[in-house]
């Protein structure tokens, strides 16, 4: 479970997060939803120790990790695919994938690869090609996977579909579902498409102003939240 509470944080002494409270359970998914600008992106930054500075709790199956460095929140189970990505364009695709095993705790490295071949076969064929090299859509399938070989009980997506061709979007989404679904890996995801959010998620919270301003389960995400929060 991941649990966060009074969460303020800062660039600088600027305040972007506001006494941000929300709860997600183990295998749970939720859906970050709000217009660009308003703190999500900051958001997953704060949960795996990005910010300048938090104020608050954020607490990984009881344990808080507030205070703790970005790389001990890695291997206590929190992964992370990043907005644009955030490959190493000159190191290979393996070279990339090792990135993700460096914060593992488990043995369960073989099972891992195995899982990120059968969700992106193509990755398999591409391990000794430069990640510079690869489409959009690839590099999100390799950032994805680089993610999934840390083990993590939980995998925090920032805008996961953004800017990928179409053909990949559903592979991608379809991916995501699985790993929630299928292998019990909590998902925070943000997110603009509200479609994909209403089909794969448990629960969501709308952002505004760097604070939670709607949140519970998915059937309660009226269209009137909608238009009110995000103008759509």
């Amino acid at each position: 479970m991941l649990e966060i509470s009074k969460l303020d944080g800062y660039y600088g002494n600027s305040r972007t997060l506001q006494q941000v409270e929300l709860t997600v359970g183990q295998s749970g998914f939720l859906s970050v939803l709000g217009r660009n600008g308003v703190g999500k992106t900051t958001l997953m930054r704060a949960i795996l120790g990005l910010l300048d500075r938090t104020e608050g709790a954020i607490r990984l199956d009881g344990r808080d990790l507030a205070s703790e460095p970005t790389h001990k929140r890695a291997m206590a189970g929190i992964g992370y695919v990043p907005q644009g990505r955030g490959i190493l364009p000159r190191f290979t695709v393996a070279e990339n994938l090792k990135m993700g095993s460096f914060a593992r705790t488990s043995d369960r490295g073989k099972e891992l690869e195995d899982l990120v071949f059968s969700l992106f076969p193509i990755l398999k064929e591409f391990l000794p090609r430069a990640g510079g090299n690869l489409s959009g859509g690839q590099q999100q399938q390799l950032a994805i996977a680089r993610a999934l070989l840390t083990d993590p009980k939980i995998i925090l997506f920032d805008e996961p579909t953004e800017g990928i061709q179409p053909n990949i979007v559903e592979q991608i989404e379809e991916a995501i579902i699985t790993l929630n679904k299928d292998h019990g890996i909590t998902i925070v995801l943000v997110e603009q498409d509200i479609t994909f959010a209403r089909r794969a998620s448990s629960s969501f919270a709308i952002m505004e102003k760097g604070t939670v301003m709607a949140a519970g389960e998915i059937g309660e995400l009226t269209e009137e939240l909608v238009h009110r929060h995000m103008g759509v």
